[in-house]
């Protein structure tokens, strides 16, 4: 649970603001909760054309959650290279990945158990 008791749903939503602003794109919300040894309860996975939008929409996911919920993430990996930007909300992690980094580690395939919501833009 986040620390300030706002709700997953809350965070989640205004997570998906965040990506929006700054058109994040292909985004996939992966339902954790029914499998088992799981580190968080969702995925929110997305994509950037470049390293400037990867880093944009980290930022813009930072700012939109911050200013609405007064949270920030617990934990952050992977802004220095920007190919693939780690926001840890304890409860939901969002991946944004550059388009070929996606590609390449498939994080959907790897939770092929989890309920996937592609969220249209």
């Amino acid at each position: 649970m986040t620390k300030n008791k706002v709700s997953t749903d809350q965070l989640i939503s205004e997570i998906l603001n965040g990506i929006d602003k700054v058109k994040g794109a292909k985004v996939n919300i992966l339902d954790l909760r029914d499998i088992e040894n799981t580190v968080s309860d969702y995925f929110i996975v997305c994509e950037g054309g470049s390293n400037t939008q990867v880093n944009a929409i980290s930022g813009s996911v930072q700012k939109t959650v911050s200013k609405a919920l007064k949270e920030n993430p617990w934990h952050i990996e992977g802004e220095a290279n920007a190919e693939w930007i780690l926001l840890d909300y304890v409860n939901v992690v969002v991946h944004v990945f550059q388009k070929h980094i996606r590609e390449f580690y498939d994080i959907e395939s790897l939770w092929g158990d989890a309920k996937i919501t592609t969220i249209e833009a």
